[in-house]
This record gives structure tokens, sequence and C-alpha cells, in this order.
């Protein structure tokens, strides 16, 4: 029984595909480049595929059975989720695990949110048995924001100060390897978060005590967070982000209780906190 990753040079996708080799599951690791399947761990299988052009898809999916599904940030996303899993239904694939989002109310008004909703709509429609993972804001989004920590002394990410239980990436690895090696958690909507609210000031607050000098948070200002990074992303993707900040300036994405306690059996392990990433991280940008 094979399993297929998408997305398996991406934070989570690698550590799925690393995580699965290691336990001896017949996997596979789709990339649309060649040149990356020689990297992928000892024991998966590598195959070049693109998701945009369905007719690219046939042996990334034959004898599949396990499918984790995750959508980039795209202007094709929706399409890309389509394809996915009219492929997965052609070749018989009989589980899905997708990573989408969170969907408190409101929140589909970030449109790669909205993309999420209507990709697992098309799942729920296709018959394919599958669960839905829903994991916070990820501390690795953090890698991006080097530069400006350290030679700058800001945390640039504008992400409010109501607060956000952020996820390890590694912890929702966790949480797709234990989904997609048992039958136990089929037809589960489940929210994956961090232990701890977090706001832009403490977020530079955590940075500060790890370098010992102050790290300011730049604010709220979503217009100026757009101007600088106009020269990092594509417009569409600015708007998107802008949005996304928005929302959680706005309403943050805090977890219920109930959300941290139904999580603790798809992870497996307490999730990691975000000091302790801060502290790793400062390790190897020093």
């Amino acid at each position: 029984m094979t399993t297929l990753v998408i997305g398996a040079t991406g934070s989570v996708g690698k550590d799925v595909l690393a995580s699965l080799a290691a336990k001896g599951v017949a996997v596979r690791g789709l990339s649309r480049y060649k040149a990356k399947l020689d990297k992928f761990p000892t024991g998966a299988e590598g195959v070049a595929g693109d998701l945009t052009v369905p007719g690219s898809l046939g042996s990334a999916f034959h004898g599949v059975k396990r499918l984790f599904l995750l959508t980039p940030l795209d202007k094709n996303e929706i399409q890309i989720g389509i394809n996915a899993i009219t492929a997965a239904k052609a070749c018989g694939v009989e589980y899905i695990v997708h990573m989408s989002v969170p969907l408190p109310a409101g929140a589909d008004q970030v449109p790669h949110f909205r993309n999420k909703v209507l990709i697992e709509k098309r799942l729920q429609e296709s018959g394919i048995a599958h669960t839905i993972l829903r994991p916070n804001n990820f501390f690795q989004n953090d890698l991006w924001v080097h530069a400006a920590v350290m030679a700058y002394n800001t945390y640039p990410q504008p992400l409010g100060n109501i607060g956000l239980n952020r996820v390890d990436s590694r912890d929702v690895a966790d949480a797709v390897v234990n989904a997609l090696t048992s039958d136990a958690f089929i037809g589960q909507n489940i929210e994956l978060h961090g232990p701890d609210v977090l706001t832009g000031d403490s977020i530079a607050a955590t940075f500060s005590q790890h370098l010992g000098r102050e790290i300011r948070y730049a604010g709220d200002d979503l217009e100026a967070w757009a101007k600088q990074s106009q020269h990092m992303m594509p417009a569409w993707m600015v708007n998107n982000f802008k949005l996304m900040y928005q929302f959680f300036q706005q309403h943050g994405l805090k977890a219920s209780d109930e959300a941290l306690k139904a999580q603790e059996a798809i992870i497996g392990h307490p999730p990691r906190r975000f000091d302790d990433f801060v502290s790793n991280v400062i390790q190897t940008w020093k």
C-alpha cells in the first residue's frame, strides 16, 4: 500500500516524507522539479508531476491508497486541489489526509482560506474517506524574518495583539503521519495549535530575551507592511497576506480548551513551545 505525499519539499511535507520512510511505510513524494527527487530521504520514492497539468499525474498516483493533500498558496490553488482529488478518485485512492486551515467565523474573507473551503467541498463530494487537519499559523513562518530581526532589531510580521495559538510545523507533520498510518481519525476535522497565545509584542519579547537585546514589534500598520513586502512577493500575494493579517489583528486565532484537548491524540505528544523554537533558531542565526 503506497502513500503519496504532495508538497513533499515543503516545511510539513518533507518531515512527513522522512517520518513515513523511517517507519518503513511505502511512500512516494511528488515534486514538479526532477532535480529535487534525488534529495528525498532514503526509503522514499520520488516522482515528478505537476498538479496544474492533470496529464502528468498518472504515474504519481498509480497504486496509491493513501494521500497527503497539501495545496500551496497559489493563484491556481483551487484547481490544483481539484486536480489532485480527481486524480486520486480515478486511481482508486482510499483515504486522504488534507491540510486545510482553521475556519472561525469570518475567516473566509481571506482568499487562501476561502480556497481551502472550496477544495474541502470537492473532497467531500468525492466520496473518498478523509481527515481534515486545521493548523494555526506556523512558528516556521518566522524563518523568513531572519534579516529583519538580526540586522534591524525588528519583528515585522503584523500579527496584532489579540493573539494566535501558533503551532510548530513539526507537530503538524506528526499529526499527518499519525493520521496516515491509522484509521482512528477518519472522518474527523481536527484543529492543531501550539500551547501559548502569541502576539506581535510577545513574539518580539521572546526574540529579545534570547538575543539579549531589544527586538521591537513593527506594529499593525498594514499599508506600511504591504509597501515593504511588494519588493519580495507579487501583488496578489501581498493582498492575500494583508487580508489575513487584518483578520488576525481584528479577531486573533486562539484555540479553545476543547481543541487543545482534542489534538492530543493525533499529535501524540505535548505540542512544542514557541520559546523553545526561538531558542533553537537563534543558535543557527548567530
